[in-house]
C-alpha cells in the first residue's frame, strides 16, 4: 500500500506499552495501514528484532574486544534502521533525502569491517563447527538468525517494494558476523573444523 503521506522520519513515543488494537491478529504499519501479523513485511522486522535482541545477548554475556564490542553497538542501532525501513512500505513521491532508509554507505561499513577483521584469519579449508568461546557462541546464534531475517526480507518483493538495500545489509551483515565469531575464537586459533562422516 502507497501513501502520499507517510512519515518521512518516524518519530516514537512509548507513553503506552500496550493499545489493545492488535487483539484481532492486525498490527500498523508505519504509514498507518493495518495489516495481518503473519504478513511477510511485519514477519521480516519482527525477525531483524529478534536479531537484535540476540546481538544484546552476546554484548551481555560475552568478553569481547572493544573495537568489536562498539561494532556490535553500532549495528544494533542499524538494525533499529533497517525495522523502520521495513516497517515503512516505500511510497510515490518519498524524498530519498529525508526518509530513514537503509542506505549503501551502511553496506559499505560493514564490508570495510569484514575485510579489515578478515585480514587477521588464517584461510579455511572446512566448515567451522558453531561454538567456542561464549562471545563466539552468542555470534554464531546471531549469524543464523541474521540469515533468517534475510530469507524473511526476501520474500516481501513476491508481492510489494522493498529497498534493495535491506537484503544487501542483512547479507553483509551475516557474513560480518562470521568473521567476529572468529575473532572472537582467538583470531580463528580456536575454532574447531568440522570433519565430514567423522561418527559414520
Amino acid at each position: 500500500m502507497t501513501s502520499p503521506t507517510a512519515p518521512e522520519i518516524p518519530l516514537v513515543y512509548l507513553n503506552r506499552i500496550y493499545t489493545k488494537t492488535g487483539d484481532a491478529g492486525e498490527t500498523g504499519l508505519g504509514d498507518g495501514s493495518r495489516v495481518s501479523k503473519t504478513h511477510p513485511r511485519v514477519v521480516a522486522y519482527g525477525t531483524v528484532d529478534e536479531l537484535n535482541s540476540v546481538l544484546g545477548l552476546a554484548v551481555a554475556n560475552g568478553q569481547f574486544p572493544e573495537d568489536v564490542r562498539e561494532l556490535i553497538r553500532s549495528i544494533q542501532n542499524d538494525l533499529f534502521d533497517v525495522g523502520a525501513d521495513l516497517c515503512v512500505p516505500p511510497y510515490e513521491g518519498e524524498n530519498p533525502e529525508t526518509s530513514l532508509r537503509v542506505v549503501e554507505s551502511q553496506v559499505t561499513r560493514l564490508e570495510r569491517a569484514i575485510d579489515g577483521f578478515n585480514e587477521r584469519l588464517q584461510p579455511l579449508n572446512s566448515f567451522i563447527l558453531p561454538g567456542g568461546t561464549p562471545a563466539a557462541a552468542f555470534l554464531h546464534l546471531a549469524r543464523t538468525v541474521c540469515r533468517r531475517a534475510e530469507i524473511e526480507v526476501v520474500r516481501i518483493p513476491k508481492t510489494e517494494a522493498i529497498n534493495e538495500q535491506v537484503v544487501c545489509y542483512l547479507n553483509r551483515l551475516s557474513d560480518l558476523l562470521f568473521v567476529v565469531g572468529r575473532i572472537c575464537n582467538d583470531d580463528g586459533r580456536g575454532d574447531v573444523l568440522w570433519t565430514p562422516g567423522k561418527n559414520r
